[in-house]
């Protein structure tokens, strides 16, 4: 959702002077590094992959200090890239608070206890990817839910046991073909739905068994979704327009519950963000909508180009924070920038936010940034 608890997180830091940097670990070496951090308990996990020779690493940071604690080797799956736009490690790992599921782009998933022991890995099939899967799995339940839309009719979503990789179902998209983005886990009438940005089409999903509830004609493929006030808004990320729909309906809603679409393309591979009645996106500029109708409320150049996903705290900020070019602004119907950051590693990985801390990941290391007292 890009919604944190967090409160009082430091509106600026500086990679040159140390400003607010609590700690910097460095990462193993590594080409491909997409995925994002997660935070759990006392301990910060992250993944990394290096393509020539291909390694595929889980390390684990201890959360207060950065110590590294221990770092694992995937072996490889059967999927190998001769195209690295995407890279081997796109996907951001989840975790049940006893283990770490994770996806890398050679088609394969594994599960790790804390202590870092391999407990399954499995290949993905079938796999038939677009470069390379990017869908990152999702905790449901007593299961975990992973998107493999890919190319000729073989897209599926399915639900696996996440103490063995055991499937628990799978259901078949044939209508569907590749794209890259993770689905949204929402509460739509106090019934739970995945919003998924899939190829042809804007669908509420049933994440008990993955039936369609509803669908509403879109171009999906890199961003999540956003959602807030019932409204589901997701776009390609490719230079089609976003679209907006009301995620209450059943069937084709298309001609029913289409509230709007933008009025330009969108380019930029961060997701967007709802926040009260307004939703943010990053394209060539920072923009604010109106979530009722789509109108442009301000646009603004940050200055850079930014690919992480932002992050909103309660204290009426907005987080685009990575490990390069950072901005905070100020939720509202006007631009207002509270402050501006660089840790001079930029990366597009998203920010993971725990206890008053972003931790950010970049190339070369991983971050922890907080106000230093």
């Amino acid at each position: 959702m890009g919604l944190s608890p967090d409160k009082d997180l430091p509106l600026t830091w500086d990679g040159k002077t140390n400003e607010n940097i609590l700690w910097k670990a460095p990462l193993p070496k590594c080409s491909e590094s997409q995925s994002s951090p997660i935070v759990c308990k006392d301990r910060v996990f992250v993944m990394t992959a290096l393509s020539k020779p291909l390694e595929q690493h889980v390390t684990c940071y201890q959360k207060s200090e950065g110590t590294q604690l221990w770092d694992t080797v995937i072996p490889p799956g059967p999927w190998m890239l001769t195209d690295l736009r995407g890279g081997y490690c796109c996907s951001t790992p989840a975790t049940d608070g006893e283990r770490v599921i994770v996806v890398f782009g050679s088609a394969t998933m594994a599960a790790l206890d804390y202590g870092g022991k391999i407990v399954w890995q499995k290949d993905i099939m079938p796999r038939d990817f677009d470069v390379a899967i990017s869908s990152s799995p999702i905790l449901y339940k007593d299961a975990f839910i992973l998107l493999c839309d890919q190319r000729n009719g073989k897209s599926f979503l399915a639900a696996y046991d996440p103490k063995t990789g055991a499937p628990k179902w799978e259901a078949k998209r044939p209508d569907q073909g590749f794209n890259h983005s993770t689905p949204l886990l929402v509460e739509v009438n106090g019934k739970p739905q995945l919003i998924i940005s899939a190829s042809s089409a804007l669908q509420g999903v049933d994440p008990e068994n993955g039936k369609i509830i509803w669908r509403c004609a879109h171009r999906g493929d890199v961003p999540t979704p956003a959602f807030g006030g019932g409204l589901a808004y997701a776009d390609e990320g490719r230079g089609n327009v976003g679209t907006c729909v009301d995620a209450s309906g059943a069937g084709d809603v298309t001609k029913t519950q289409l509230k709007w679409k933008t009025a330009a393309g969108i380019n930029g591979f961060g997701s967007p963000l709802i926040v009260g009645e307004h939703i943010y996106r990053v394209s060539a500029s920072l923009r604010c909508w109106e979530l009722a109708s789509g109108k442009e409320v301000w646009a603004q150049r940050l200055g850079g180009d930014f690919n992480p996903s932002p992050v909103a705290t309660p204290d009426g900020r907005i987080y685009f924070a990575g490990a390069g070019p950072s901005w905070v602004i100020k939720a509202g119907p006007r631009f207002e920038l509270l402050g501006k950051s660089d840790l001079g590693d930029p990366s597009a990985a998203s920010a993971a936010v725990s206890d008053g801390r972003l931790f950010l990941k970049g190339q070369r290391n991983l971050f922890c940034v907080g106000v230093k007292k």
